[in-house]
C-alpha cells in the first residue's frame, strides 16, 4: 500500500515539475537578450520557489481546514477583486494587478481557485438541492459574481475561464445536463451568428442531435429551442455591423482569416503559426528560435509562450508538453471517479475543467483554431499569480491523494 501511495504522489508531482521546468526555460528564451531578461526570469524563478512553499503547505496541512473555511476563502477573493478595481495597476488596458514591492499580483488568478473551493463546499452540502431554484441560483451566483468583477477590469479571457468550471461542477452535483443545454444552445447559436452562416448551421444541427441523444427521443420543445436560437443567430449574422464595434468585428475577421490584415490585427496569429511550423520535428534548439530571438511574436513570454516551445523544441517538445498536461488532467479526473468524498470530487472536477480550458484556449489561439484572447498557459506563461495558484491546487490534490484512507477511496 505504501508503494501505491508514492505512485499516486508522482502522478501529480512529476507532470507539474516537468511543466514548471519547461516554463522557466521558455521564459528565459523568450526574454533572452532583452533589457529585462534577467529580471523576468528570476522573478518567475522566485514565484516558482514561492509556489513550492505554498504547495508544500497545502500538501501537509489538514485538508479539512480548506473545506471548513471555504466561504471565508471565497469572501477574501471577492474582497481582493474589489480592491483591485479601486487600487489596481493598469497594464495593457486592464486594471487586473496590484503592486507589492517589485512584484505585481493578479488577484483574479487566486479567486478562480477560491471560487472552485467554495462551490465545492456548497454543492457537497447535504441540504443543497439543485432542483430548488434558490439553491441553483446560489451555486451559479458564486461563480457569476467574481466573473462579473473580473469583467469590470476588463479581462474577457479570465472571465471566460472563471465560467468554465460551472457546468462540470453542477452536473457532477446532480443537475441534469439536458436542461443546461436547453439554456445554453440558444445563446451559443446567437453568438455564432457573429462568425458566419456555416458555423451557425453546424452548431444548430449538432445541438439538435445532442438533444435527441440525451433524451433518446425527439420532442417538439427541442426543435423550438434550436429553431429559436438559429433565428436569433441569423439576426446577429445579418446585423453584425450595427451590433458590434469595429474592433470587435475585426477580431472575428482575423480569427476566420488572419491573412486579411497580416501587418495589423492578424500579425500575432500569423507570426505564431510561422514560429510553430518552423520548429519542424525536433526544433531549432534552445535559444536558437529565429521568431523568438528576433522578437517577431508579441507577448511571447505570456500568452504566446507555446510558440517558443514549438519553435525551439519542435513537434517532439510540444508533444511532451501536451502529454504532461494530459497526464495531470487525466489524473485529476481519475481521482474524481475514484474518490468517495463529495467535496473533494467536486473541487478536483472544477480544477481539472479550469486547467483543461486554459490549455485548450491558449494552445488553440496560437495555432489559429480559436480567437486570440488573453489566457495564460498554466505553469508555463510568465506570471507569478497564475503559477502560485496552480501549484497550490496541485498541492491540495496531492494532499487528498495522501489522505485517501480518511476521505474515502
Amino acid at each position: 500500500m505504501e508503494k501505491y501511495n508514492k505512485l499516486d504522489f508522482l502522478w501529480l508531482l512529476v507532470p507539474m515539475a516537468g511543466l514548471i521546468v519547461m516554463g522557466l526555460m521558455a521564459v528565459y528564451s523568450a526574454t533572452n537578450g532583452s533589457t529585462e531578461a534577467v529580471s523576468l526570469f528570476y522573478k518567475q524563478l522566485s514565484w516558482a520557489v514561492a509556489g513550492t512553499v505554498a504547495a508544500s503547505i497545502m500538501y501537509y496541512m489538514d485538508y479539512r481546514i480548506v473545506r471548513d473555511n471555504a466561504y471565508f476563502i471565497y469572501a477574501a477573493g471577492i474582497l481582493l477583486l474589489m480592491v483591485v478595481l479601486v487600487f489596481g495597476k493598469k497594464i495593457a488596458g486592464q486594471t487586473s494587478w496590484v503592486r507589492i514591492g517589485i512584484f505585481s499580483f493578479q488577484p483574479s488568478e487566486l479567486t478562480k481557485m477560491f471560487t472552485i473551493i467554495a462551490m465545492a463546499r456548497f454543492l457537497s452540502d447535504d441540504q443543497t438541492d439543485l432542483g430548488n431554484i434558490v439553491d441553483l441560483s446560489k451555486a451559479l451566483g458564486m461563480a457569476l459574481v467574481p466573473a462579473g468583477l473580473i469583467m469590470l477590469q476588463p479581462d474577457m479571457g479570465t472571465t471566460l475561464t472563471c465560467l468554465s468550471f460551472i457546468v462540470p461542477m453542477i452536473v457532477l452535483a446532480g443537475f441534469d445536463l439536458y436542461y443546461i443545454l436547453l439554456a445554453v444552445v440558444p445563446i451559443a447559436l446567437m453568438l455564432s451568428g457573429f462568425f458566419n452562416f456555416t458555423i451557425l448551421a453546424t452548431i444548430a444541427v449538432f445541438s439538435m442531435i445532442m438533444f435527441v441523444l440525451l433524451r433518446k427521443k425527439f420532442y417538439f420543445h427541442q426543435l423550438m429551442v434550436t429553431g429559436g436560437g438559429f433565428l436569433s443567430g441569423l439576426l446577429t449574422w445579418k446585423f453584425t455591423a450595427s451590433i458590434l464595434k469595429p474592433h470587435q468585428i475585426k477580431r472575428i475577421q482575423i480569427f476566420l482569416d488572419p491573412t486579411s490584415d497580416p501587418q495589423g490585427a492578424g500579425y500575432n496569429a500569423l507570426q505564431a503559426k510561422i514560429a510553430i511550423a518552423s520548429g519542424g520535428l525536433f526544433g531549432k534548439g534552445f535559444l536558437h528560435g529565429t521568431q523568438t530571438q528576433l522578437r517577431y511574436i508579441p507577448a511571447q513570454w505570456t500568452d504566446f509562450i507555446f510558440c517558443v516551445i514549438a519553435e525551439e523544441f519542435g513537434f517532439f517538445g510540444s508533444t511532451i508538453l501536451l502529454l504532461l498536461f494530459l497526464t495531470l488532467v487525466l489524473r485529476l479526473i481519475w481521482m474524481v471517479g475514484a474518490i468517495k468524498n463529495r467535496f473533494v470530487e467536486l473541487m478536483l472536477a472544477g480544477y481539472a475543467s479550469l486547467l483543461l480550458t486554459h490549455v485548450v484556449i491558449n494552445v488553440g489561439m496560437t495555432i489559429g483554431v480559436m480567437p486570440v484572447i488573453g489566457v495564460p498557459l498554466p505553469f508555463i506563461s510568465y506570471g507569478g499569480s497564475s503559477l502560485v495558484a496552480n501549484m497550490m491546487m496541485v498541492g491540495l490534490a496531492m494532499n487528498f491523494s495522501k489522505n485517501r484512507r480518511h476521505i474515502g477511496y
